[in-house]
């Protein structure tokens, strides 16, 4: 397979992701998340078992209603691990109230028995480096 069509797959199986998680479709985010997977944002950092990627999405806070994906990059560090980043607009219901926030995001991809799974995901919300745009102070 040349390495433009197994790029386009992923970015595909990316967008699968995020419908999943809009369409609260657990089976399809669970056939699509390596066991475990990880996950890095503002929150920490979370092992998750496949067998807690239900739970935590019917628990979810929050209400995915729209999804943009821009600026799509894809390394392939080997023919079965690649590595997608990208900048992703989110329009969300949080607390019953519309939120929409710019973030980049990335995900390392594995393909083991000839299927492609998320093994990491990571987002950071857009702004300042140094947190100031969010009235982060320092500490004395």
């Amino acid at each position: 397979m040349h390495k433009e069509s197994v790029e386009k797959e992923l970015v595909a199986l990316e967008k699968s992701y995020w419908q999943a998680v809009k369409d609260k479709d657990v089976k399809a985010a669970i056939n699509l998340t390596a066991d475990p997977c990880m996950v890095a944002g503002a929150t920490g950092v979370s092992r998750v078992p496949k067998q807690n990627l239900a739970a935590i999405m019917e628990s979810a806070k929050y209400k995915l209603e729209a999804f943009e994906l821009k600026d799509v990059q894809t390394l392939m560090l080997e023919d079965d691990i690649a590595i997608l980043g990208y900048k992703v607009r989110e329009k969300l219901v949080v607390d019953g109230k519309p939120v929409t926030l710019e973030a980049a995001d990335t995900s390392t991809w594995v393909r083991r028995e000839g299927r492609w799974q998320c093994a990491l995901h990571t987002e950071a919300i857009s702004g300042d480096p140094y947190g100031r745009d969010r009235g982060i102070t320092a500490i004395q």
